[in-house]
């Protein structure tokens, strides 16, 4: 039986598997609620320079965590979301809190697996909170693209993909 070769052993293996965050990771103060090993795995990966997460990347995760425990912190009973003013300013497009939630996806896929154990973990609880605390839509506006190109559902994005549940909630105005 042919030998494997050494190349396609670690890509089989993954990018972070068997490998830990340098010192000066772990030196990083921890991220939302999580532990220092899983904070220093974080702090790498946004270092590293993942292109998925945007130029901004360097604490990134710890602000999006900020933005989504301030928008469930609100007080009141209900929530309503809130669409964002401009969707082309990749800062405009976070004042909407399924943004945030898009992002922070983003970022938990890119993560090694203890930080995304982590990270999945306290998103298990602020999705709880979420779901508690906003409305579903019972009929949600079209996609973005829906304007330009031809309808075709309500529930799912141009390519057919369905949005994600904390799309399909009710915003303000709605």
């Amino acid at each position: 039986m042919p030998r494997s070769r050494p190349g396609a052993l670690r890509a089989a293996r993954g990018r972070f598997e068997g490998r830990r965050p340098p010192a000066w990771a772990r030196k990083l103060p921890p991220v939302d609620r999580m532990s220092a090993a899983a904070s220093a795995e974080v702090h790498w990966v946004e270092h590293l320079g993942v292109p998925q997460l945007g130029p901004e990347r360097e604490g990134r995760l710890a602000g999006l965590l900020r933005a989504y425990r301030a928008f469930l912190a609100r007080p009141g009973g209900r929530l309503r979301l809130t669409a964002s003013s401009c969707l082309a300013c990749p800062s405009c497009a976070l004042d909407d809190v399924a943004e945030v939630r898009d992002a922070i996806a983003e970022s938990y896929r890119t993560l090694p697996p203890l930080a995304r154990a982590a990270l999945g973990r306290l998103l298990r609880d602020l999705d709880a909170e979420f779901r508690r605390r906003t409305l579903p839509d019972p009929d949600p506006p079209p996609a973005h693209w829906a304007h330009w190109y031809e309808y075709v559902d309500d529930w799912a994005e141009w390519g057919g993909v369905p949005l994600a549940w904390w799309h399909r909630r009710l915003y303000e105005g709605a």
